[in-house]
């Protein structure tokens, strides 16, 4: 069961490569937040009330339905009614996407570790370098803090394949980093949408002091 549920997300990954409106990027983002409830339900050994509620905090609450509703809220106070606008083509994106998901299973059965349990090694991978591909690819700076958002998610898969128990003290250092990221560049997008028609990021370069 956990297979298939890391298996979609890495179809959520393909979606947001070829995503064209923002509204379809949010709406994987929060899915992916299911999807690790739903991770973290069947992989964690033991289940205390503390962590069955941080879980939901962080993934339910944060990443499925706050950090959603604030992209949303984001996209609306911009009024960024036009499409993702990547530098590259759809169809190039999922071949690059396609590509790393190819070469990250490769060199994971290539260089095999018993530190690291390869499924969520290789999922945690894949979902890191997407997240960066969509950082470097993408014009508008809210996809940007979505792309960052992705990666965070990678961050937290990765720290399943090191054991069964995720540390709370991991826990509340992902949900904070993410909460604080998000606010900070929330209202750097905010500032650039007072000045700037598009926030994209060919306009910072004709930012001054």
């Amino acid at each position: 069961m956990i297979d298939l549920l890391l298996i979609v997300f890495i179809v959520t990954l393909f979606v947001c490569s070829t995503a064209i409106r923002l509204k379809t990027f949010i709406k994987a983002i929060a899915f992916q937040g299911l999807l690790l409830f739903g991770i973290f339900i069947l992989r964690l050994n033991e289940i205390n009330t503390v962590n069955l509620v941080l879980l939901l905090l962080e993934t339910i609450i944060f990443k499925a339905m706050v950090i959603p509703y604030f992209l949303h809220y984001l996209i609306k106070r911009n009024k960024i009614t036009r499409e993702a606008e990547p530098y590259v083509s759809n169809f190039a994106s999922l071949f690059i996407i396609t590509a790393v998901v190819m070469t990250v299973f490769f060199l994971a059965n290539t260089l095999r570790c018993g530190v690291f349990e390869n499924i969520y090694f290789v999922v945690a991978s894949i979902t890191i370098f997407a997240g960066l591909y969509f950082i470097i690819s993408r014009r508008k700076i809210i996809t940007q803090v979505m792309g960052f958002i992705i990666i965070e998610n990678g961050v937290v898969i990765l720290s399943l394949a090191v054991g069964g128990e995720m540390p709370m003290l991991v826990n509340l250092g992902i949900l904070l980093d993410i909460f604080v990221t998000v606010l900070v560049l929330g209202i750097f997008v905010n500032k650039i949408g007072d000045i700037f028609k598009e926030a994209e990021v060919d306009h910072l370069s004709r930012l001054k002091d």
